[in-house]
């Protein structure tokens, strides 16, 4: 079912696929949220990872979604958190009917990494998530800011958000996954690239210090040669972890 609405404006629609033989009692569940920071990209995006995903979790239902973009003051952070979680809240509420369980994953690229790992930090209700996977998110946006690695990242960080560290520093706080993990986080999966220009791997490796230091189980893959993104051999790999960590963590 493509571009189904959890909610009023254009952007607020998700694409569903749904595995036969399914029921409320035994279906699992992943969310799927593109990248694009913040201010574009689309859940066509990752018609491929869903593919692949698919033919991998045989029996999961995937939400593919699409959340409302910055690009005006009406859409600034936290639109996109708030969507994601609208966005659980329409698939926990039509579970009867999409006949699926309350066992969700959660699957973000980039800004949906961070998007995912928000939504699997921050919020328990309606349901808590099993597991969140995160490709190369950033994790702390005040650090971010202050020590981009290139210009272009404090210049996207100003268009999403709308205001500097220094103007809103709860904004900064609220949107960063890292200031939210706790003992009770779900278990993680993070996947890097080593020479990635947007986002650092000692950058999130603060985050993989916390889960650790919290006793919440996580998995940290880094590729040294890759950026941000890749293809071939490394997506397959990626995709054989995934895979592997949601056997042994969705249950």
């Amino acid at each position: 079912m493509l571009n189904v609405p959890y909610g009023l404006h254009v952007e607020q629609t998700m694409d569903i696929y749904l595995p036969p033989d399914r029921s409320c009692a035994s279906t699992r569940s992943m969310i799927v949220i593109h990248g694009g920071g913040f201010n574009g990209g689309n859940k066509t995006d990752l018609d491929t990872y869903v593919t692949r995903l698919r033919e991998r979790l045989l029996g999961y239902a995937v939400f593919n979604i699409n959340y409302r973009l910055a690009v005006d003051d009406s859409t600034v952070f936290p639109a996109q958190e708030n969507d994601v979680k609208a966005a659980v809240g329409h698939i926990v509420n039509h579970a009867d009917i999409y006949l699926v369980s309350k066992d969700m994953a959660l699957l973000g690229i980039s800004s949906g990494g961070l998007l995912a790992l928000l939504q699997g930090y921050k919020y328990f209700q309606p349901l808590k998530a099993k597991a969140v996977i995160s490709f190369f998110a950033p994790v702390d946006l005040r650090e971010m800011y202050y020590h981009p690695p290139n210009p272009l990242v404090k210049i996207v960080l100003l268009q999403v958000i709308g205001k500097t560290p220094e103007e809103d520093a709860l904004i900064y706080a609220d949107s960063s996954p890292i200031n939210f993990v706790s003992k009770n986080s779900p278990p993680t999966l993070i996947l890097q690239g080593g020479k990635d220009p947007l986002v650092a791997p000692d950058h999130t490796l603060l985050i993989i210090e916390k889960l650790s230091g919290a006793g919440v189980t996580n998995q940290y893959v880094l590729y040294p040669t890759e950026g941000h993104g890749w293809t071939g051999k490394n997506l397959e790999d990626s995709l054989n972890k995934i895979e592997t960590f949601l056997t042994a963590n969705m249950v």
